[in-house]
Order: C-alpha cells, then structure tokens, then sequence
C-alpha cells in the first residue's frame, strides 16, 4: 500500500508546533500520542491529526453551512474559527459561550444547530454541555490533556499554539471546500495560513 500523501508536508506541521502536546496525557488521548520528549512535553502523531483533519471536513462538509458552529475561548483560536465560519458559511462563536445559545430560544444569541465544533473540551465546556444536552455531534481539537468522553470525532492537534491553531482551521476550511465541491484542488484555495492566524 502507497503511503497516502499528508495534506501539508511533515515539516509544516513541525513548524507550526502542531503535534506539540502538554506534560499530561489522559488515557483517552494515548492512541494519538507518538512519543514522549525529555523535557516531559508528549508529542502526536501527525499522521493522526492529518487522518482526523481529512475526517472531520469530510464530516463537516456534509451539514447545511448555517446548522454548523464552531466555538472557541481561547484568545489565539478566535481569528481562524471566525475565518473558517466567514468562508465555509459557519456561524463563529468566538470568546465566551452565552449560556443558552443552543438550548434556550428566548436567548438572544439562540441559534438552532446540527453539529458542533469546539476548540478545546476544557476551554469550551459550556458549548459541548449544551451540545451533549440537545444531543448534536461533536467534533473537538483534542491535546493530550484533554478528556474525549462527550467527543464525537477527536482531532489530535495541539490546540493552544497560535501557529498550530491557524493551520489546523486553514486545512479543515480547505478540505471542507474541497469535500463540498467548491473547490477542485488545493491551488484553487486563495487564502494563506497566515489569514487564519491570530495577532500576537
């Protein structure tokens, strides 16, 4: 079997600091894990993340554009989610998660959702406890400290660095157009990962 080709090359991923994790790995994270660093950091499997970026468009690409969310608290996923949504037609839920926005229809910020994605299950545990309860699918970028009970499909990816995070929505945005048909290959996406990517 021909080794199937990465969506970016390995060192992209490298310098991006994608496959950094934490010092804490959770037993659910042990399968995306590929090894430990001296400095204790745990490292993930690239090839992982490719797969479960490749899935999660695929995924993605089949709901309505407007029945999809996407939330992050985290400062540094704010700009690349509100992209992502800006070209796949998602709604952006940047910054903190209004309790009620997809439980309660007298809230003001109510939206009627089919599938979640979420930056990080610590960071936005509000948004999944409101997913889990309405019961729609979720779809989470998982670092090694993270718990995936409640996760539909994992993406193991560092999900706290400023570059990991830009480049990680520019291939999910580029796979979903893909997936979709609105693009046919990747020359055809006209944006850079530096578009995605949060100021410091």
């Amino acid at each position: 079997m021909e080794e199937k080709k990465l969506l970016v090359p390995e060192e992209m991923y490298i310098s991006c600091g994608a496959e950094i994790g934490t010092q804490q790995k959770t037993a659910h994270m042990k399968p995306f894990i590929a090894k430990v660093r001296n400095d204790g950091l745990y490292l993930i499997n690239i090839e992982e993340t490719d797969k479960r970026i490749r899935q999660a468009a695929k995924l993605l690409a089949r709901y309505e554009p407007e029945k999809v969310m996407v939330a992050a608290v985290r400062h540094y996923a704010r700009k690349p989610i509100t992209k992502m949504a800006e070209i796949c037609g998602f709604i952006a839920q940047p910054g903190r998660f209004l309790p009620g926005t997809l439980t309660n229809p007298l809230c003001g910020n109510y939206h009627e959702v089919d599938i979640l994605l979420v930056n990080d299950p610590i960071g936005d545990k509000q948004a999944m406890a409101e997913a889990i309860k309405i019961g729609i699918p979720i779809v989470a970028l998982c670092d090694t400290n993270n718990e995936t009970r409640y996760v539909d499909l994992i993406i193991p990816v560092n999900n706290k660095g400023r570059k990991s995070l830009a480049l990680t929505y520019w291939l999910l945005t580029r796979e979903i157009l893909k997936a979709r048909g609105q693009i046919k290959s990747d020359e055809q996406f006209q944006y850079s990962v530096e578009d995605f990517e949060a100021e410091l």
